[in-house]
């Protein structure tokens, strides 16, 4: 047997084993939530699914605030994703095809802010929601979370590289920047804006730390922040835990394997900018 053969193989055995303790944890959240709670805290649960009980997902949708949780998340994310791509491409354009005083000291400014870690900020925002009386509110949740550094550098990165006589070109038509943005540079980077928006979206919708600590009311949180109340005052109802972890993650699970496509193309896209 040749020794590319074999290396191959080797490979392949680590990314079977990769695969299986990645996919594991997923397995056995939906093992245990087609369980009766009492069968999992059971010697007797293995790990073959030996039941079907749809009971954990039924108490999760019907007797929690679950749909909800839903809405709050969806709305959000849905906000978020709008202004932040919005804002961040337009953003973008000025610094990479405006030219006025302070452009390169407004860019080094958004830089510096991409090294800055969000928890940093968590107490001056906190103060600031508090002050402007958002706590539990949809804009306590929003406004902190439309800082997003990255979306305005990858777009800046993109626009760099747009041939500038196609700018010329329609400045000499008569067109303004406005229409430069809107039917030059916004059709050339669709594949970048769809990936962005999907990262941006799931960003928001996993996002836990704030949320948590801006909202105290069951009817204001989102999904990450309202599966800590899943529980019982006679201790943690396990099924119907991992019910409501397997609801909250497909939205976004879905999302990825429907625009998976685009994302891979938008990624390889981005490279070639940066490059």
């Amino acid at each position: 047997m040749s020794t590319r053969k074999i290396e191959n193989g080797i490979l392949l055995m680590i990314t079977l084993v990769g695969a299986v303790i990645w996919i594991f944890p997923l397995y056995w959240a939906f093992v245990t939530s087609i369980r009766t709670e009492n069968h999992v805290v059971s010697a007797n649960a293995g790990l073959l699914p030996d039941m079907l009980h749809l009971n954990a997902y039924v108490e999760s949708i019907f007797n929690t605030r679950l749909l909800t949780w839903y809405f709050n998340s969806i709305g959000t994310s849905l906000i978020i994703t709008v202004v932040v791509i919005v804002s961040g491409m337009m953003c973008a354009y000025a610094l990479s095809q405006m030219r006025f005083p302070g452009r390169r000291l407004l860019y080094g400014v958004v830089l510096a802010s991409f090294m800055i870690p969000s928890q940093a900020l968590v107490v001056t925002q906190f103060v600031l929601m508090n002050d402007l009386r958002l706590v539990n509110t949809w804009g306590g949740i929003i406004l902190p979370q439309l800082i997003v550094p990255v979306v305005i550098i990858v777009y800046k990165q993109f626009f760099d590289a747009v041939p500038k006589e196609m700018r010329e070109a329609v400045l000499l038509d008569g067109g303004g920047e406005y229409t430069l943005l809107l039917k030059v540079y916004m059709p050339l980077n669709w594949g970048i804006t769809t990936a962005l928006a999907i990262i941006t979206f799931i960003m928001a919708w996993n996002q836990f730390f704030w949320p948590f600590l801006v909202i105290t009311s069951e009817n204001m949180m989102t999904i990450p922040v309202g599966i800590t109340q899943v529980n019982d005052a006679f201790g943690v109802f396990y099924a119907r835990l991992m019910a409501v972890a397997l609801l909250a993650a497909a939205p976004v699970a879905i999302a990825y394997l429907v625009f998976q496509k685009k994302v891979t193309e938008a990624v390889m896209i981005s490279s070639g900018v940066k490059g």
